[in-house]
């Protein structure tokens, strides 16, 4: 578990326990968001976003304060992460009304992918690993690692295990490189859309004809 004050111990969590059938959880982690900036509804605190009302300044001296004890994890990769949270943040709004709704660990999991690959694009894998982000519970320490120094929030039931085995974190980001029968299938195309041309004397498909 990670420290609960101010430049405590910091440790990884227990490894993720492996599934025989990977399934999807309810992540429950929320990162409660509020139009006002602060605390959401009766005052639950939420992990802020990197608006005027949390400056820089102060969330470098969260950092840094973490890196004293852990030092597994870059600066830079703490920054990102913040970034990742405004990314995912702009994304939902896009999308649907998030006046008191939560930010699950899976949804910040893809915001940090989607972003990654736009800023560092077939690249992300390196540079995330530069940062010592590998895995998705990596993501998860480094959230409560912030939780601990003050700099984001968090309800009772939030937990690192929230983001454990949520994604395969390299699989995603290599996605949009891989080959495009991979990428299709990951998109859920129909088995038609999958199968290869007809080539030399295989028959054509009846849906080529």
């Amino acid at each position: 578990m990670v420290g609960e004050t101010l430049g405590g111990p910091y440790s990884r969590p227990p490894a993720c326990q492996v599934e025989s059938e990977p399934k999807r959880k309810r992540f429950p982690l929320p990162l409660l968001l509020d139009s006002r900036g602060l605390f959401g509804e009766r005052g639950s605190p939420f992990i802020r976003s990197a608006a005027p009302t949390m400056e820089r300044v102060q969330f470098d001296v969260a950092v840094k304060a973490i890196l004293t004890s852990d030092r597994r994890y870059e600066t830079d990769g703490y920054h990102f992460l913040r970034d990742a949270l405004d990314h995912t943040i702009k994304a939902l709004r896009k999308d649907e009304l998030i006046e008191h709704r939560h930010v699950t660990g899976h949804e910040l999991l893809e915001g940090l992918v989607a972003l990654a690959v736009e800023r560092f694009g077939p690249m992300a894998v390196a540079v995330l690993d530069s940062w010592g982000i590998r895995e998705g519970d990596d993501v998860g320490t480094m959230v409560f690692n912030l939780i601990g120094a003050g700099a984001f929030g968090k309800s009772d039931e939030d937990s690192p295990s929230d983001f454990c085995g949520v994604m395969n974190l390299r699989e995603e980001l290599l996605a949009p490189y891989r080959p495009t029968r991979e990428v299709l299938a990951k998109r859920g195309a129909s088995p038609s859309e999958l199968e290869p041309p007809a080539r030399g004397n295989q028959p054509a498909k009846s849906s080529d004809l």
